[in-house]
């Protein structure tokens, strides 16, 4: 077996430092006594050594998951050694959970599907290239050189689904983006980034994968074995977006919600932050609390002084006809174009004028903060805190002005504004940060030790603009 001294010198950061036979505990006062760009640069060395484990244990997995198919029968792989299938068997060995074995079996399987090919370079590489080489193999380079972890190639395999056919370019197109945007996005956005992208490059598929997910919505109750009544409830997509912004206004300052508003809410936030039940605890009260009230419900009763609502963003080219997609402002789920048009029989619409960026119009310098119209239209631009790798949705952030308001002649413009969520709205503010921006071109976060890193928009919003360069091809059904 391994000593962790001679695992330590696999690591140029420690290799050296811990002596022949050290167990944990030596190790661990070796690691308290790094300085912190050290114990960075460990743990980024540590990064790259398991992700080449992992990429080893993924292709082995893929092996005996090609060994073990259900047409072997019991003289498969993991059949013969008693298990009922190479899940089984990786969650065995591997010790993780089935869920986590199901993850390894899928991209193992993905990794070594169909007759391999010549590799590519995958960092960086043009979308116009990526569809000659095919998106399943653009994919898999893109895991093999690094350039995404396992979890995110799964998030990007399983979110955009297989093409339609005569699709597969643009596939590969978003497949290299996809790719491209892994670095600053969580897998979790990465993987509704993917859904969102699909369902905008085939809405007729999109409206077939609604209306399936519609049929299958469900609620049930049941005792457990304590007498306890319990529930499950399966969402369509609109109910499910519905929900979310439920919950979501009312659990805000829980969450890390604005700071900056009245002081009815200010005490309305106190009071809920220092409520002693658990945030699973007021989602239950909340839940039967609208139950009770039904239609008849009082919203400030219900939600405080900010009443939930759901909010569609739909692109219309005044040439052409709506865009048969539209996505919640909220998590940029995509909902077939019906959905929008049910809702503006009921609320009506605000109208945004954007150019083909998402940039919307200049308001000009009309107030110190900006007004709840110029915050739907940075919520349309940005859909969410623009700071690299976060995740937050566009109703927990905070407008912020890249000029300062008073001292440098800042403007209430759009073009001058960007969201944050309350923390990085923080830290931007006392942590040295600052944001710019030439024109219209790319937000740039400035670090305080001087580095710099542009902050891209969501990718499912510049699919949604029609913003991508190559443009994906666009394609219709066979008549």
């Amino acid at each position: 077996m391994k000593t962790l001294d001679a695992i330590a010198a696999l690591i140029p950061t420690l290799a050296g430092r811990i002596s022949a036979g050290a167990g944990a505990s030596d190790v661990q006062a070796v690691v308290e006594r790094l300085a912190d760009d050290a114990a960075v640069a460990a743990l980024e060395e540590i990064s790259e050594n398991v992700r080449l484990l992992d990429q080893l244990r993924l292709i082995v997995t893929g092996v005996i998951a090609g060994r073990s198919t259900r047409e072997a029968g019991h003289g498969g792989l993991a059949q013969s050694r008693g298990y009922p299938s190479a899940v089984s068997l990786v969650q065995q060995v591997t010790g993780v959970t089935k869920t986590e074995a199901a993850r390894q079996v899928r991209v193992g399987e993905a990794l070594l599907e169909d007759a391999p090919v010549e590799s590519v370079e995958v960092g960086g590489l043009p979308p116009e290239q990526a569809t000659s080489v095919g998106w399943r193999q653009v994919l898999r380079d893109g895991l093999r050189s690094g350039t995404v972890t396992s979890a995110q190639f799964d998030a990007i395999r399983r979110g955009l689904g297989d093409p339609p056919e005569g699709a597969e370019d643009a596939w590969a197109e978003a497949v290299a983006q996809l790719i491209e945007e892994a670095g600053r996005r969580t897998v979790e956005e990465l993987t509704a980034a993917a859904r969102t992208i699909r369902d905008l490059l085939d809405p007729d598929g999109a409206e077939a994968r609604f209306a399936a997910r519609f049929e299958k919505r469900s609620f049930r109750t049941w005792f457990d074995q304590d007498g306890m009544r319990r529930a499950s409830i399966a969402f369509d997509d609109e109910g499910g977006a519905f929900v979310d912004t439920i919950f979501a206004a009312a659990l805000r300052p829980r969450r890390g919600g604005p700071r900056f508003v009245d002081a009815s809410e200010k005490a309305s936030e106190a009071e809920l932050s220092a409520d002693p039940r658990t945030n699973d605890q007021l989602s239950y009260d909340l839940l039967l609390d609208l139950v009770r009230a039904g239609t008849l419900a009082d919203p400030a009763a219900v939600f405080g002084t900010r009443q939930a609502g759901l909010r569609l963003v739909q692109i219309v080219d005044p040439t052409d006809t709506p865009n048969r997609v539209a996505v919640t402002e909220d998590g940029l789920t995509a909902l077939p174009a019906a959905v929008a048009e049910r809702r503006i029989c009921d609320t009506g619409t605000i109208p945004v004028t954007v150019d083909s960026y998402g940039n919307p119009l200049d308001v000009g310098r009309e107030s110190r903060l900006f007004t709840p119209k110029q915050r739907i239209a940075l919520a349309v631009r940005d859909g969410g805190c623009r700071w690299t790798g976060c995740d937050r949705p566009a109703s927990y952030c905070e407008a912020h002005h890249i000029d300062e308001w008073a001292r440098d002649d800042g403007r209430t413009d759009i073009d001058r504004g960007i969201l944050l969520c309350r923390f990085h709205h923080m830290e931007l503010h006392h942590g040295r940060w600052q944001i710019t921006r030439d024109g219209k071109h790319d937000f740039v976060l400035h670090h305080p030790d001087g580095q710099r890193s542009v902050l891209h928009p969501r990718l499912p919003l510049r699919y949604a603009w029609g913003n991508i360069d190559p443009p994906p091809k666009r394609f219709r059904p066979a008549a």
